[in-house]
């Protein structure tokens, strides 16, 4: 893992943390733990992405069939994970949706900080 990953895991950790400390506060523990589970899917979804341009960018070839079918089928198993914590939980949607977006937040935070460091 690179510094740039590293900084990745530890924003969307620290806002994982934030996020679900202000949802706890105003929405109360069910969407607190909806928005912490939607972060969690969202970093490993990042992760996915990292490894299938490690392996794609080391060899040069096309990945395996077993990876390209995981990335199609991972959205599915997503949308199977949401459905059952809005259900289970009785989370709100909104808030695990916000969830899924730490990475993507995190990602964008650290190109500000790539950016502005140089």
């Amino acid at each position: 893992m690179n510094i740039s990953e590293k900084r990745v895991l530890w924003l969307s950790m620290a806002l994982g943390a934030c996020g679900a400390l202000v949802v706890l506060i105003r929405l109360g523990i069910r969407d607190a733990l909806g928005f912490l589970v939607g972060a969690g899917l969202s970093y490993l979804s990042f992760r996915s992405w990292v490894r299938l341009a490690e392996t794609v960018g080391a060899s040069g070839a096309r990945p395996a069939t077993g990876s390209a079918v995981f990335l199609a089928l991972r959205y599915v198993l997503i949308g199977v994970a949401i459905y059952a914590i809005i259900e289970g939980l009785g989370s709100t949607p909104g808030a695990l949706i916000v969830g899924l977006l730490v990475s993507f937040a995190a990602l964008a935070l650290d190109l500000l900080w790539e950016a502005v460091s140089k």
